[in-house]
């Protein structure tokens, strides 16, 4: 049967392993790596709860609790999307080509003294980045500030589940990532995807495209720009 342990933070990596009794290990499988692989280094430094997409020899980890799931990038957004939903506090989402991290670390110098907030860490703006930054939300944090990245068709709808913002900015849009996306306009409206639940959407107004395409977007929202 399971063995009952408290899970206080999530991590991929092995090699950054600091609370391995409140770890939850994700084995997460990409393009060049396989978390599969470090399951036994994970165990070995004190990690007793995985999740898990592939069989994995149990008899070996007795000690420990296995999750499998379908796929674990998404199960880790799934559960930092649930912890979201647990507070009622103003949520800024940032996207965008380039700016985010700027953006999000101007937002923070000016409103630190006012609010204590949560932020994303660095450039934490990815599939794996934004979960991680979510999960980070405690009761004692009065507004939160995260960032969302894209690089191809179908994966703002995961990021705009977790962040869930209730405001909403957009740095710009360029030519990072355009090989992932058919055209500029489509990115755009990838991106924006990420403002389902935001009021009011902050934006240039100097860039046409993007003006145009958040009014037809979200005709009954409040969007407030700039020049």
């Amino acid at each position: 049967p399971p063995i009952e342990r408290q899970v206080e933070h999530l991590l991929h990596d092995s090699r950054q392993i600091l609370f391995p009794d409140l770890a939850l290990f994700f084995a997460l499988v990409g393009p060049r790596q396989d978390g599969h692989r470090f399951i036994r280094e994970a165990y070995a430094a004190g990690v007793r709860n995985f999740v898990v997409s592939k069989a994995v020899p149990v008899e070996r980890y007795p000690e420990a609790n296995f999750l499998k799931v379908e796929d674990g990038a998404r199960a880790m957004q799934t559960l930092a999307a649930f912890h979201r939903k647990q507070f009622d506090i103003p949520v800024i989402g940032i996207t965008g080509s380039n700016g985010k991290t700027i953006v999000k670390e101007w937002l923070y110098q000016l409103l630190q003294d006012h609010y204590h907030i949560v932020r994303s860490p660095k450039s934490y703006n990815s599939q794996i980045g934004v979960p991680l930054s979510v999960w980070q939300m405690q009761e004692s944090h009065e507004l939160a500030i995260f960032e969302a990245g894209i690089s191809q068709m179908g994966e703002m709808e995961h990021l705009a589940e977790v962040i869930r913002p209730t405001l909403g900015v957009i740095t710009n849009i360029g030519d990072a990532h355009n090989e992932g996306f058919p055209s500029l306009e489509l990115k755009l409206r990838e991106k924006i995807g990420l403002f389902f639940s935001a009021e009011p959407i902050i934006y240039r107004n100097d860039d046409e495209l993007i003006g145009r395409v958040l009014r037809e977007t979200y005709p009954d929202k409040k969007l407030f720009c700039w020049s």
